[in-house]
């Protein structure tokens, strides 16, 4: 389970890489103006971007207020929107310190005279503004039954929406599952640093093709691993932690300057079918006793399955008996797919690495 803080780190990560726009960030919450890219990630409007597309008119784009931690935001909300105690004059002082979200307090003046933070004053018979009159009445019903007033700009088509983003809530699978799907393929650079970019010699980059792969054994039971493997296409040498190269570097998306890259000998299609060779002969290395296992359980199942149908057959009944046939077939197939031995490999994430020679 991710903790509050963690997800705030995967969600700014998204948004940073998707070039959102950032209006406000605190500990518990970001209120972000979504990039067109994040725009048609997040907010499933087919028909409204295939208008964008067909007319060529400037998109409009949605904006959230993402909410990290509810309860604690909640409850400074409230803080703020209870008025403070009396002092012996009778004004009424406002509580300090500002809330995340945009909530804020007014000016002692404002709040002596009644009126609404960030309020325009309605103009009176005369031209006089009385105080605490407010030229927008839904603002002003807002403030006087919540005792909140937005302060951000509405931006996009309609209000900034709030959403609660914890672990397990919808929009976080949400931009997880966009992540995943704009993730799967990279083409990423070592940062050479500073020293690097000012000397007068270009350094020589090695072209990587690494692939991460998530094997599935099934039976009655699942197991999964991860193997994320790389194959050098310039010497063809194979790396099977290539995370552990990679944790120590600074990478970047752009082609830095003052590097060069090294001529490929090995095609990426060559480079593939060499990782696949290289985690099959390592998948037939593997200990299958759970495979054998399996195997005498689904036998165990299927000779059960036939003594039980195995009177209900004798049916002389024509129509009965094609139909207890039809059921027979389909429970031996479920036994069958629940507890066959398989094992499936799929690719989660694959990209070019170019990494200093060394």
């Amino acid at each position: 389970m991710l903790t509050p803080v963690e997800v705030r780190k995967q969600v700014m990560d998204y948004l940073e890489a998707t070039e959102c726009t950032i209006l406000e960030s605190s500990p518990l919450h970001v209120t972000v103006k979504l990039s067109p890219r994040a725009d048609r990630m997040l907010t499933d409007r087919p028909y409204y971007w295939g208008f964008v597309e067909r007319t060529g008119v400037d998109p409009e784009t949605l904006s959230f207020s993402f909410v990290f931690d509810p309860e604690k935001y909640d409850e400074l909300a409230a803080q703020a929107a209870a008025p403070a105690a009396l002092p012996r004059g009778g004004a009424v002082r406002p509580a300090a310190g500002p809330l995340p979200g945009g909530i804020g307090t007014a000016g002692a003046a404002d709040a002596e005279a009644g009126a609404e933070p960030g309020a325009a004053p309605a103009a009176a018979p005369g031209g006089v503004v009385p105080p605490g009159v407010s030229a927008d009445p839904e603002d002003s019903i807002l403030a006087r039954y919540f005792g909140i007033v937005p302060q951000l700009p509405r931006i996009g088509p309609g209000m900034i929406r709030r959403e609660d983003v914890t672990y397990g809530s919808k929009r976080l699978r949400q931009i997880w599952s966009a992540a995943r799907d704009e993730g799967k393929c990279l083409q990423l650079f070592e940062d050479p640093g500073l020293r690097q970019r000012t000397t007068l010699f270009s350094a020589a980059y090695e072209p990587w093709l690494a692939v991460c792969y998530k094997v599935e054994m099934t039976c009655d039971l699942k197991r999964e691993e991860m193997h994320f493997i790389a194959v050098s296409l310039t010497s063809g040498l194979i790396v099977p932690d290539f995370e552990a190269r990679l944790a120590s570097r600074e990478l970047t998306p752009r082609l830095p300057e003052n590097i060069h890259i090294q001529p490929s000998e090995l095609s990426v299609t060559a480079g593939a079918d060499r990782l696949e060779g290289y985690l099959t002969s390592k998948l037939a290395l593997l200990d299958y006793t759970w495979a054998e296992e399996a195997r005498e359980r689904l036998r165990l199942e299927l000779s059960i399955v036939d003594i039980y149908y195995e009177e209900l057959l004798k049916e002389q009944d024509e129509e009965k008996r094609l139909g207890i046939e039809e059921q027979y077939n389909r429970r031996r197939k479920e036994t069958t797919w629940q507890y066959e031995p398989q094992i499936a490999v799929s690719a989660v994430t694959y990209g070019l690495f170019h990494l200093r020679s060394t």
